[in-house]
């Protein structure tokens, strides 16, 4: 779980209280769902059930729950086969079949699951998210409600300041005066925005007239004073296919950390969810390497004893660095 997550507390009835990341009305709708049980011939996946409708926190004030989801790793199979029913009795056969669609990058098969997710999520993080364009994605209106006043406030150990090599990249922790004025910063001028947000509307977060003796603006305008922290959500459903290149991205080391814990949750659900094909995407894209034609001729000149340079590989220095970072050879 990510540095500033809640832990979420137990009632003597079993059910689970989201202090921070769910509202009560929230709560009481994921007890109700969770509650319901449906005959189904279709094919379920006993892990992903066991999670359905919860609300798994992200952040201070951020949420992913699963709402709906079809497939399993039986129909990537059935699929890759064309077969009735499943494609093989044997799972050994099954893993083989998934990792040599993943290999060879047919990617089809993988299209015939899909997830449809509730998620909750500061704005800045819903603007880097949505350029993943194949997905389906309605989002919560402040033309329509009136926002919570929740925003995200990042814990201490993720204030960084700007790297110096890498121009959309954090450098080293912000310590000190400086964390604690940064810190104090998006706090108050949140808080601030908040306010004028309330005032501008003459309402609070309820829907209750502050003040009867003037009228308020249009949510829909008055929505542009509030800064890109605070929360949003949406429900978003997409297939594993185009998942998998959501988290080939997004899950990486590179990306930026408050979309990143979001991507290792939802990462985390898709193992539960399609064991076989994530650990073949796990072992092919996550942890695997893709190396160019002059790269791959590189490794071939080293392997037979070639002792090759920089300038001789025919390879810029920055793919050079990389390769050689790959294959743990110190860059000289």
């Amino acid at each position: 779980m990510a540095d500033g997550d809640r832990k979420n507390a137990a009632t003597s009835t079993g059910k689970t209280v989201r202090r921070k990341n769910v509202t009560a009305d929230q709560q009481a709708e994921i007890d109700a769902q969770r509650g319901e049980s449906f005959t189904t011939r279709r094919p379920t996946v006993k892990a992903l059930e066991d999670v359905l409708f919860q609300a798994l926190p992200v952040l201070d004030h951020g949420f992913v729950r699963v709402v709906d989801y079809f497939g399993d790793d039986g129909a990537i199979v059935q699929a890759a086969r064309v077969s009735y029913g499943k494609g093989t009795k044997k799972v050994s056969d099954d893993r083989n079949l998934i990792r040599y669609l993943m290999r060879h990058r047919h990617s089809t098969p993988f299209e015939m699951c899909e997830i449809k997710l509730h998620v909750k999520l500061p704005i800045f993080v819903a603007r880097q998210w949505i350029r993943h364009r194949t997905a389906n994605v309605n989002e919560y209106s402040a033309r329509y409600s009136i926002l919570d006043r929740e925003f995200y406030v990042p814990v201490p150990s993720q204030l960084a300041k700007q790297s110096k090599s890498n121009r959309q990249g954090r450098g080293d922790t912000l310590e000190g005066s400086a964390a604690e004025e940064a810190l104090s910063t998006i706090e108050n001028l949140s808080a601030e925005a908040y306010s004028a947000y309330t005032r501008l509307l003459n309402e609070d977060q309820q829907g209750n007239v502050i003040d009867d003796k003037r009228d308020g603006l249009a949510r829909e305008l008055a929505r542009m004073v509030v800064p890109t922290n605070f929360y949003t959500q949406w429900y978003w459903k997409i297939d594993l296919n185009n998942l998998f290149h959501f988290l080939s991205l997004r899950a990486d080391a590179h990306a930026q950390y408050e979309i990143r814990v979001y991507a290792d949750q939802i990462a985390a659900l898709v193992e539960k969810w399609c064991p076989l094909a994530f650990e073949a995407f796990r072992d092919y894209r996550m942890t695997g390497v893709a190396v160019s034609g002059p790269g791959m001729q590189v490794i071939k000149r080293l392997l037979a004893g070639e002792s090759v340079t920089q300038e001789s590989s025919g390879l810029s220095k920055r793919e050079w660095g990389e390769l050689m970072q790959v294959l743990g050879r110190e860059v000289t």
